[in-house]
């Protein structure tokens, strides 16, 4: 599955594997100034999901990773083709 993630504040799209969300999600959170349990926290989704996304092991629902996004002033696209 690829993923077309748009930041609000760029105009600019990016294609990425997980793996490569899993970084962005990190670099955005980090640029932030959040932790881990910050990001869980005011997302709600549970620490052990975070971790496992940032590190690209995880595989998270549709509904997970837009509560992430949001969090992080993020918006997700996705194209089916």
């Amino acid at each position: 599955m690829r993923i077309v993630l748009n930041s609000f504040q760029q105009s600019v799209a990016q294609t990425m594997d997980l793996k490569e969300l899993g970084q962005k999600i990190k670099q955005r959170r980090l640029f932030l100034k959040m932790t881990q349990p910050d990001l869980s926290e005011l997302s709600s989704v549970g620490l052990r999901n975070l971790k496992e996304l940032e590190s690209g092991r995880g595989n998270p629902t549709l509904e997970t990773l837009t509560k992430i996004l949001e969090v992080l002033g993020l918006k997700i696209d996705l194209t089916i083709r």
